[in-house]
């Protein structure tokens, strides 16, 4: 498994995550004996940087990572996120009623606890800002993250879905390690800027939905496909009129797949899936071990090295 740096200071990760967000949320019933396989079946194929995150499903995600995080501690490289809250007893994400955003100082410290509590453990390695509310400097959220650090209950910090502007700020009151960005042949935005502050700062960058929440994968060719609990059905690249507009692109991802080469590929191979060309086309996502409920993502770090959903 090729590896990358986690930041300029962070330790060696493999270049393909499994985001697990879907195994407890958003992608439709949930199967938590086939997703405990496939976080076994990750790590024993390498794939050692594990995310989640407090609102996947309500804390039930890191629920479902903690016995097997704790089983295989020394083996794993973990990620959680806090920021994102609801009032309500279901989370849609962001704009769905009774959610709310909340990077206080006090909520940060409260979360990391109340994670550290869920998972089992004593240490979160990657610890993100899910989302960043405007009411809170970002240099307070950060100095609070940075207290977790100086505590021991966490060793790198990261920050998801933030400006350059954003992530300079936080970066002269702590180093980060990480920025979490949507990145793929649909979502090209971190090219015009935070690709080049990344690598300036020396902070890895994780690509979240390489395969465009699975739109990508040429595997979905119809709304119908979607559970009916299924949270894509909300997204607007998946709302109706926009699905077939994307669909069209995603033929076009199809047409060149069967002849380009995919990278290593195996003996009279005649080409590759268009996920795996979408892959080639950025940093190379990997599989997620059987479950379609995964989300593998790559981390890009700041000399360009190399997670898909």
């Amino acid at each position: 498994m090729i590896s990358r740096r986690m930041g300029a200071e962070g330790p060696e990760v493999s270049a393909i995550g499994l985001g697990c967000m879907g195994m407890s949320f958003a992608y439709g019933a949930a199967d938590d004996v086939e997703s405990t396989r496939t976080l076994h079946r990750a790590l024993d194929l390498g794939v050692n940087h594990l995310d989640t995150a407090d609102m996947y499903g309500f804390g039930r995600n890191e629920q479902l990572l903690g016995p097997v995080v704790r089983e295989r501690r020394d083996e794993v490289f973990l990620a959680t996120k806090f920021g994102n809250r609801s009032t309500g007893d279901s989370f849609g994400g962001t704009g769905t009623p009774g959610a709310y955003v909340d990077s206080s100082a006090a909520w940060t410290r409260e979360a990391c606890d109340a994670s550290l509590s869920r998972l089992g453990i004593d240490t979160i390695d990657l610890y993100y800002l899910h989302r960043r509310s405007p009411d809170t400097p970002i240099e307070e959220t950060v100095g609070a993250m940075a207290e977790l650090v100086t505590a021991g209950k966490v060793r790198l910090i990261g920050l998801s879905e933030v400006s350059p502007a954003t992530l300079r700020a936080a970066h002269s009151v702590h180093p980060v390690a990480a920025v979490q960005m949507e990145y793929s042949l649909f979502s090209r935005d971190v090219e015009a800027e935070m690709l080049a502050t990344c690598r300036e700062l020396g902070v890895a960058l994780v690509a979240y939905s390489p395969v465009g929440r699975g739109l990508l994968t040429g595997a979905i060719t119809s709304r119908d496909q979607l559970a009916a609990d299924d949270w894509r059905a909300t997204v607007p690249r998946f709302a109706e009129g926009n699905f077939d507009v994307n669909l069209r692109l995603v033929e076009e991802v199809r047409a060149v797949a069967p002849r380009s080469a995919a990278p290593r590929p195996r003996p009279r191979s005649p080409g590759c899936s268009p996920r795996a060309r979408t892959c080639c086309r950025f940093p190379a996502p990997s599989g997620s071990g059987g479950s379609r409920r995964t989300s593998p993502q790559s981390t890009c770090g700041s000399r360009r090295s190399s997670r898909p959903g």
